[in-house]
């Protein structure tokens, strides 16, 4: 398959949308190898997704293209008990609420893809296609207390969002020695994002028209990754990445929902990590990942900063903390650290397999339940699997499996009174196909 027609499809695929929410919205991994070591990838070279995981790493991978398409499916559940319903003012009082969903839309399919070349022996070009992550949610109307086909936030219709962010990432390595290289990737990003149901939360918004129900809105924007790879020894190899925060352009269409009138940017994150080939036949990884969650005001401002909100005023909510001002209620989501230790067995020339354990913070504390029912990202724990098989010319196949455990979180609810409880547990499958050149 030549390169424009895989960068083609991976483009178009990319657009049907991911849901990762597995470390925060981030994905657990990038390339299936990378993903049956549950992530760790820094210190590792052995495909051609250096510019999701380092740069560096794209002087040392040689020349190859990798394909590969994952089935992801979380399992969501909202629920809600012993609400009063609450009085917000004039037009804007609530009955008791309680009940439970799940949402819709358990499938998911999403690309990636990698291409590298080496120019020189210590110059390499080459290029990564992949989903950053996503947030999804379906809830179904039911027959609730606000009236029949309403939700479970007392909106018209079915419940929820959806988050798409497609990264395209260049990138350029050079062996600075013959061990030792530095590599680049230019961060391009596009992200479509929708919401539904959402029409209680237009009480405290600042700009009420651009909320909920508007349809699809995307955004352009850009950062920069930057890394390093050390072979140190025969067998410890070392590295490192920094990525910026992706300047994202607003949503529009939801300027009344997220803080800086629909800013959503992507954090800064960073990664360290070291591989030890430890026998000829086993390796080991372990990788260190930072996500600053906070650093960006829509997912990082606390969902209480509404109570600053003066919800009486019309047409719109004032006040420094209603939804679309910098200060407005966000997810309160906060800074996360990630560990994966991953492990690969080389059983003869044909079959790898592998292994990996990873585990991150929840981002989401009780105090922010209510306001994440719509984006439930509280998985700590994921176990992974996965081979690799070499067919007689060279070329690979790269299977990968996941299972992120189930983790709930409760809180309060501001809005209905009671106690609001989301959950979630995932499995992914991947396949990808490597031709080396």
């Amino acid at each position: 398959m030549k390169f424009t027609r895989v960068f083609a499809f991976m483009a178009l695929a990319g657009l049907a949308g991911s849901a990762f929410a597995t470390n925060g919205y981030f994905a657990h991994g990038n390339g299936m190898k990378a993903k049956g070591r549950a992530g760790a990838a820094t210190a590792t070279y052995d495909d051609a997704f250096a510019g999701a995981n380092n740069p560096a790493a794209a002087a040392f991978a040689g020349d190859r293209i990798d394909l590969g398409i994952d089935w992801f499916s979380p399992i969501r559940e909202m629920s809600r008990s012993g609400s009063t319903g609450a009085n917000l003012g004039p037009g804007f009082s609530t009955p008791p609420m309680n009940g439970s969903s799940d949402s819709d839309s358990d499938n998911f399919f999403i690309p990636e893809f990698g291409y590298n070349k080496m120019v020189d022996p210590k110059l390499a070009l080459g290029v990564t296609v992949y989903g950053n992550g996503g947030m999804n949610t379906d809830y179904p109307a039911i027959n609730t207390n606000c009236g029949t086909g309403t939700n479970l936030l007392c909106g018209q219709g079915s419940l929820g969002v959806d988050l798409m962010q497609l990264i395209i990432a260049p990138t350029a390595a050079y062996k600075i020695m013959p061990n030792h290289s530095i590599g680049i990737t230019p961060l391009i990003g596009y992200q479509r994002f929708k919401a539904e149901g959402l029409q209680a939360f237009s009480a405290i918004s600042s700009d009420r028209a651009n909320v909920t129900n508007n349809g699809y809105d995307d955004s352009w924007g850009w950062g920069v990754r930057v890394g390093y790879m050390g072979q140190i020894t025969p067998t410890v190899t070392i590295g490192a990445a920094y990525a910026s925060k992706m300047d994202f352009q607003e949503f529009n269409k939801y300027s009344g929902l997220f803080a800086e009138q629909g800013d959503f940017d992507i954090p800064e994150n960073y990664n360290l990590g070291v591989a030890w080939q430890a026998t000829p036949q086993i390796k080991l990884a372990v990788d260190y990942q930072r996500i600053n969650y906070s650093s960006v005001n829509s997912v990082g401002n606390p969902s209480t900063n509404f109570f600053t909100c003066n919800y009486m005023t019309m047409p719109n909510a004032t006040g420094p903390g209603c939804l679309g001002e910098s200060g407005g209620a966000g997810f309160g989501w906060s800074d996360v650290n990630v560990w994966k230790l991953g492990a690969e067995y080389k059983y003869n020339a044909q079959w790898l397999f592998r292994a990996g354990w990873n585990h991150g913070d929840n981002p989401i504390s009780a105090r922010d339940v209510e306001f994440n029912t719509i984006a439930p990202a509280v998985i700590t724990d994921h176990l992974t699997l996965g081979f690799t098989y070499t067919v007689a010319d060279g070329n690979e196949v790269t299977v990968a499996y996941m299972h992120a455990f189930e983790n709930d979180v409760s809180g309060p609810s501001y809005f209905f009174g009671g106690t609001d409880n989301i959950k979630m547990y995932q499995n992914s499958l991947g396949v990808q196909y490597s031709w080396k050149m």
